[in-house]
């Protein structure tokens, strides 16, 4: 049996994400006076989409403490959102790894035959030596290219984009592990947000 006639790949759940922006930001947003945008730029990491840092209310702090060099945010903070992931791109998941696969090797052939090249990840100036390549301009056309094929084929867009990132610098010398190894979620669908919340800290109890 094909691992597609499963029922599993879909996450049936809630999540819970963060996402670091102003605090004027949060505020407005958790009050309804606007909502998160969708990013858009060519080296996005998942595509287009609203993006949250899974069940990381730390990471999604550093950020808003250290953005993009084109991005300025005052008041660091943290809006925190309920979402469900509907129909996931879960890059966490095989069959999923193996479409993304599909997806360069039908662009890689298509600009040979055009004679073009494919954009490449790159670290920004100064960075060069890093591994992380942050700056992702062929992982985003990778994946926008599998949602612009299942518009064509008529076939459900994905609601939701999933990915596991292992970034950052060793924990220690030989460790497996890195600092800044995080799952980020791409909402694509802005139904699959529930509701947003300003986060809250541990009471004691008992």
């Amino acid at each position: 049996m094909a691992s597609a006639d499963f029922i599993y790949s879909s996450d049936p759940g809630l999540t819970i994400g963060f996402h670091g922006c102003s605090q004027k930001l949060r505020d407005d947003v958790v009050t309804g006076k606007t909502f998160l945008h969708q990013s858009n730029n060519p080296w996005d990491w998942l595509g287009d989409g609203i993006y949250f840092w899974q069940n990381n209310y730390d990471r999604a702090l550093h950020y808003a403490n250290n953005p993009s060099p084109n991005v300025r945010i005052d008041h660091p903070s943290v809006i925190g959102a309920v979402f469900s992931l509907g129909n996931c791109l879960d890059l966490t998941d095989k069959k999923y790894i193996d479409l993304l696969k599909y997806s360069y090797e039908t662009l890689d052939q298509t600009a040979k035959a055009e004679g073009t090249e494919l954009p490449s990840n790159v670290n920004p100036k100064g960075l060069e030596k890093s591994n992380d390549k942050i700056i992702r301009r062929l992982d985003c056309a990778v994946i926008k290219n599998i949602h612009k094929q299942l518009k064509k084929l008529g076939e459900p867009p994905f609601d939701s984009v999933r990915g596991v990132f292992f970034e950052g610098d060793e924990l220690y010398k030989g460790a497996g592990f890195l600092d800044k190894t995080h799952i980020q979620i791409c909402i694509r669908n802005p139904n699959m947000i529930k509701g947003y919340f300003v986060p809250r800290r541990v009471v004691k109890w008992p």
